[in-house]
């Protein structure tokens, strides 16, 4: 029987509902352990939630910022919080552009409603932010500041690249994002090279949402003990139990993961083996 290959929104869904339950995946929500207050069924809820906003991007493309506003909105029906802001605004550009280089056109082509729109998403999570950040979501005066400087969303990303991985990728051209696909194909097919993929993303980079929440030692030494697990010194089982009794969660390094799952089924990776 012939099968059809995914639309760009089942690939997004898929890599949503793939990475979130691969496992082991250190410090993160998988299909072994939850967190108190945001379990499985609310990553995978949110795979579904999303779906109009996903077909939207992907039949008319739009602005990105008012995209990534409504998949928040959407995705606000379930008590687990936020799950994929960081997910969403990594895979709406691909949405609208199909793979790396649309994505980076359509970045581009942002402009300060879109750098507005993504405040008023940004406010309605519970996403962290530096200590000391010049542009507060939860202060009126931002969005002000953003229209009086004519500032546009690939502008906010710039702006938030050095203290964030996520952001990083609109500027650095998705250079993380194809890494993760890279390695989902130097490693095979199906769940165990998402935790490969996953564990060499994070020896190589500090995640950035630990850092946020931690402070950086604390990244850039979870980064050295998953160098520890890529090198065969330590088990990944050891540092999951270690940033689970931490609260460490790499949730950066999953949002990158999710765009490279994307980004590789796009090229052909087989997820199902």
């Amino acid at each position: 029987m012939e099968h059809l290959p995914p639309t760009r929104t089942e690939r997004a869904q898929l890599a949503m509902m793939l990475e979130v339950t691969a496992y082991p995946k250190p410090g993160n929500v998988d299909r072994c352990h939850d967190y108190a207050d945001t379990r499985l069924e609310h990553f995978l809820a949110s795979t579904i939630f999303v779906r109009p906003a996903f077909e939207r991007a992907e039949r008319e493309g739009g602005r990105l910022g008012a995209l990534i506003r409504e998949a928040v909105r959407l995705t606000s029906g379930h008590a687990g919080g936020n799950t994929h802001f960081g997910a969403y605004i990594l895979l709406f550009p691909l949405l609208a552009g199909g793979d790396i280089a649309g994505a980076l056109a359509a970045v581009r082509e942002t402009d300060v409603e879109d750098a507005v729109d993504f405040y008023a998403a940004f406010g309605l999570t519970q996403v962290r932010m530096p200590d000391g950040d010049g542009l507060d979501v939860n202060d009126p005066a931002s969005v002000a500041a953003i229209r009086e400087r004519g500032m546009t969303l690939l502008d906010i990303m710039a702006y938030s690249a050095m203290n964030d991985m996520v952001a990083r990728e609109w500027t650095n051209g998705y250079a993380l994002t194809r890494r993760a696909a890279d390695l989902l194909h130097e490693h095979g097919g199906g769940r165990q090279a998402i935790v490969a993929a996953f564990m060499n993303l994070l020896a190589a980079e500090p995640d950035t949402f630990i850092a946020k929440k931690h402070g950086q030692a604390v990244a850039l030494q979870t980064r050295e003990h998953a160098r520890e697990v890529v090198a065969g010194a330590r088990t990944i089982a050891d540092l999951d139990d270690e940033c689970i009794a931490g609260g460490i969660n790499p949730g950066s390094i999953a949002d990158i993961t999710i765009a490279g799952i994307y980004v590789a089924l796009g090229e052909g990776w087989q997820w199902d083996c």
